[in-house]
């Protein structure tokens, strides 16, 4: 059996609007008979929902925080926003983690300030697990922080590295750091200087990874700043798209194709479930007191359902707890 976890979630965050949420709730739910959500958001959306259903929580919020709002500004100024009062309730104890497909802005702004930072921890990072061709690859950051010093991007393997020993059972991961060529020499100041420190100071640092080497398997942690982190993500998810729609037409436009394209439906189905964003469910944030994920604002019920359940399971694998004392062994030089 497994341990029993309450995760908070944004009721109303995510473009689809709370319906969706809901329903990706409910799947959380009945998948893990060990969770208890709690759903944020206006009285006449979440109390309904926590009525009908067991281990579910009504916890009642009078604003929310649009998308289009300035992130710092509005955590401030909207302290009942149903992203505010989720991390707030994983700060107060209430619930040991948060999910929300709302404002990556604001859930990165409401992690940092209202969950807090771990002690030791300079800047939290966003991490994206890809679905690279031999194992799963973790990159970070993805969005959170656009510039980078070197001893941030150290840190950011530490928190990396310890995700992907916990979460995804890799003894010993190796960390790249993505850069335009796989010598030391290569890349800018700023890259090179974080080259060295990381290989001066980190155990398992495998050097470089180049653009093509995000989706190899190679390595199973790379870092880089956020502004990159969030630009290779999002080429990946298009590029991703675009060929789906590619096979598609060349299927769809003969008859032999479409032919084929009945054999070939469950194979291509899968394929397409292995490289959809909606499969992993969202980005955690590392380095927060407690998991905080983000899913995508486009998210489906099945993409809110898997964050739930990404959110619970770092939750177990006391994540947060490694994190910080790793960077009480080490990172606290950086």
């Amino acid at each position: 059996m497994a341990d029993k976890v309450t995760i908070a979630v944004d009721a109303v965050g995510g473009d689809a609007g709370p319906e969706v949420v809901l329903a990706g709730a409910a799947r959380a739910l009945a998948d893990d008979p060990d969770l208890t959500l709690v759903l944020c958001g206006p009285a006449d959306v979440v109390e309904p929902f926590a009525a009908s259903h067991e281990r579910a929580v009504a916890q009642p919020c009078t604003e929310v925080i649009a998308m289009g709002e300035h992130p710092a500004s509005a955590v401030r100024r909207k302290k009942d926003s149903s992203i505010v009062v989720g991390c707030r309730l994983v700060r107060d104890g209430a619930a040991q983690g948060f999910f929300s497909a709302g404002s990556t802005g604001a859930c990165l702004a409401a992690g940092t300030l209202v969950m807090g930072r771990i002690r030791g921890v300079k800047r939290p990072a966003l991490a994206q697990v890809l679905p690279a061709y031999a194992k799963p690859t973790l990159l970070l950051d993805v969005g959170a922080n656009a510039d980078c010093k070197p001893e941030y991007l150290l840190q950011f393997a530490q928190m990396g590295a310890a995700y992907m020993r916990e979460l995804m059972g890799v003894a010993e991961p190796r960390v790249g750091l993505l850069n335009i060529g796989e010598e030391d020499e290569k890349g800018s100041e700023a890259a090179q200087a974080a080259n060295a420190l990381l290989r001066e100071e980190l155990p398992g640092f495998a050097g470089n990874a180049e653009g093509r080497d995000l989706l190899s398997g190679e390595f199973d942690v790379i870092v880089t700043d956020g502004f990159t982190g969030n630009v290779a993500l999002k080429t990946i998810e298009g590029t991703s798209k675009v060929l789906f729609s590619y096979v598609k037409d060349a299927l769809m436009g003969s008859l032999s194709g479409k032919l084929g394209a009945l054999l070939v439906k469950g194979d291509l189905a899968a394929l397409k479930a292995k490289v959809s964003p909606d499969t992993y469910g969202g980005s955690p944030l590392l380095g927060v007191k407690g998991a905080c994920v983000v899913g995508h604002g486009s998210s489906n019920e099945l993409a809110v359902r898997n964050g739930i359940a990404v959110a619970a399971t770092t939750v177990r694998s006391h994540v947060a707890d490694v994190i910080a004392a790793t960077v009480a062994q080490g990172g606290e030089r950086a």
